[in-house]
């Protein structure tokens, strides 16, 4: 019997029984016997209100969710040991005069813009060598009689490394931590500027330099003669001539390679130049909350993503698809290209592609990157106390000294590194919280509420299902059963 009489309770009395027991604020005084009709209605509006409120506010919170936002953190992090960079610096001038030979400025002098193609020397190049006393370069110019070897062929990286300066010649002294390190400690590699040298860049079997202080004497310390006797004489404008004297260097991690006509700094002589660095590790997000770059590179030269892999990557197809050829630093396998299709062809395209084509290299930031803020500092050297012991020491002139010895000092600030962290500013706890918060508020409702809510739903189900399968098994009256005997 108590069973069939809780089935005849109808889903209005379930629901006036629960407005009247539920937690939730305002509710049970619309449904209250308590309160005038008046009372009632206020009671109503009020909560609807605050149920418009609460509506508008978790929609505003839902919008900002989808919107992805993000903010970023920077904090401080000190080491008891770092990692030393990788330094790789290159000589301005690309070819040494004195290794010239005639088959050199036969061959590539079209390139230098000496020469006609048709390999006949420019009046204004003999002009101005005529000028300087480049008497030693005139001989090698006079082609009269020459015939070149039909069996020499034009190998444009062995005459680069051939050409360029040697470290053996520009290294005066170097120091690392206090202690001495040698041209064995540098690696020969290829840039734009041509022949160049990084320390420390963790291959060739040399292990990773570590440091374990900060500021001068405990990074490394370099004393360069830059060999200014040697530049090429500037008998015009092409993409190999440079009006400075120096170095050009860049400090960078071992993971990614030197761009360093793009990224590098100069370093010039008659100056001792002190680089302050400090290590920053950068982390960005992926999409939707940043634009970062989180899969693999798609190259066949590197296996670590970065900015300049990329851009070396993406210039050495756009060079092998229009020149056929690549240049000396690209890497690959493809044929490297002659002194007369750097001339004709792979400067000029190259150039294109750097300073006008904004869309054929469109290269992502990666979502985790190392780099090296920089503080530079100069002072003069030879002082005038130090110039004749110098001169003495190398066997040079003091002039010679003022003009062409530079010292580059590297080191870190302090044994600590920025960190900047890019992170998700709003996530799904944070939007139930807000919303829970403005339930709170609005409604005085819980999860708790939540279950009060849920309890209900299954009293009508109860009611509306349930009850209709009991009422439909009872058995139904026979119309005998009505007769009286």
């Amino acid at each position: 019997m108590k069973t069939l009489n809780m089935l005849k309770q109808s889903w209005m009395e379930i629901t006036i029984a629960f407005m009247r027991r539920t937690k939730v604020h305002g509710l049970k005084f619309v449904f209250s016997r308590d309160k005038t009709l008046p009372q009632r209605v206020l009671w109503l509006l009020a909560f609807f209100v605050c149920m418009g409120l609460l509506f508008t506010w978790s929609w505003n919170r839902i919008l900002y969710l989808m919107s992805y936002p993000a903010v970023t953190k920077i904090k401080m992090v000190w080491a008891h040991n770092m990692s030393f960079p990788a330094v790789t610096f290159c000589n301005h001038n690309l070819f040494r005069v004195s290794s010239l030979t005639k088959a050199d400025l036969y061959h590539s002098g079209y390139w230098m813009d000496l020469m006609h193609q048709n390999h006949t020397v420019m009046e204004k190049s003999l002009a101005l060598l005529m000028d300087n006393h480049k008497y030693s370069l005139l001989n090698l110019l006079d082609f009269n009689g020459y015939t070149p070897s039909p069996h020499y062929h034009v190998n444009t990286t062995e005459m680069i490394g051939r050409l360029g300066h040697q470290l053996e010649d520009m290294l005066l002294e170097c120091r690392f931590r206090g202690g001495n390190c040698t041209h064995q400690n540098f690696t020969t590699i290829y840039t734009r500027y041509g022949k160049c040298y990084t320390f420390n860049s963790g291959l060739d079997g040399n292990p990773m330099l570590t440091t374990l202080k900060g500021g001068t004497g405990n990074g490394l310390e370099i004393m360069l003669d830059i060999q200014q006797d040697e530049y090429l004489p500037v008998w015009g404008e092409t993409d190999e001539t440079s009006y400075e004297a120096g170095i050009k260097v860049q400090i960078h991690s071992q993971d990614e390679p030197p761009f360093i006509d793009q990224l590098g700094f100069g370093v010039a002589p008659g100056f001792q130049t002190f680089v302050s660095c400090q290590q920053q590790l950068l982390q960005y997000l992926p999409p939707p909350w940043g634009d970062c770059k989180s899969t693999p590179i798609d190259s066949e030269f590197f296996s670590t993503y970065s900015i300049t892999a990329c851009r070396i990557d993406c210039e050495t197809r756009y060079l092998v698809e229009n020149c056929n050829c690549r240049m000396v630093h690209m890497p690959g396998t493809a044929t490297v290209c002659t002194p007369e299709q750097y001339k004709d062809c792979a400067d000029p395209a190259l150039d294109f592609l750097v300073e006008k084509d904004n869309d054929y290299c469109v290269c992502e930031t990666p979502c985790s990157m190392t780099r090296y803020g920089k503080e530079l500092s100069m002072v003069k050297i030879p002082s005038k106390a130090s110039a004749k012991y110098l001169a003495k020491k190398f066997n040079k002139t003091e002039q010679y000294i003022g003009e062409n010895l530079l010292v580059l000092d590297i080191f870190f600030e302090a044994l600590n590194y920025e960190k900047i962290e890019q992170k998700k500013a709003y996530e799904i706890a944070g939007l139930l919280g807000d919303i829970g918060g403005q339930m709170g508020l609005f409604i005085g409702a819980s999860v708790l509420t939540i279950l009060e809510i849920f309890d209900y739903l299954y009293e009508v189900f109860k009611d509306k299902v349930l009850g209709y399968f009991m009422r439909k098994k009872r058995p139904q009256r026979c119309p005998s059963d009505n007769l009286v005997i």
